[in-house]
């Protein structure tokens, strides 16, 4: 649910959040998966902020800090019954301490 009208749609993103050691964890799932489509490695991936949805499972909206760039990462967790892995489903380069974390 994304668009203009999607702060007043059911399922909607809520306000961003400080990211906690949970979802320093989730996005640690998909470093490797990021790396790899990059072509490089981050020594540095810390997670600062996050907004999430949930729609049959949780859509999660992570800005990770990496040296002094940030990356914005959208990532998928199914319900905990459908046993599969964290995907990660789309991501934003080249974004800044003031860029808002936001569904894309």
């Amino acid at each position: 649910v994304c668009g203009p009208t999607a702060e007043m749609t059911h399922g909607a993103p809520p306000a961003k959040q400080l990211a906690v050691a949970e979802i320093q964890a989730i996005a640690d799932k998909v470093k490797s998966l990021l790396e790899e489509k990059e072509n490089k490695k981050f020594p540095v991936f810390n997670a600062v902020e996050f907004k999430s949805q949930g729609v049959a499972g949780r859509t999660f909206f992570i800005k990770v800090q990496m040296d002094d760039d940030f990356v914005h990462i959208q990532m998928f967790e199914s319900l905990s019954q459908e046993n599969k892995p964290v995907a990660l489903t789309s991501y934003q380069t080249h974004k800044g301490r003031q860029d808002e974390v936001m569904c894309f």
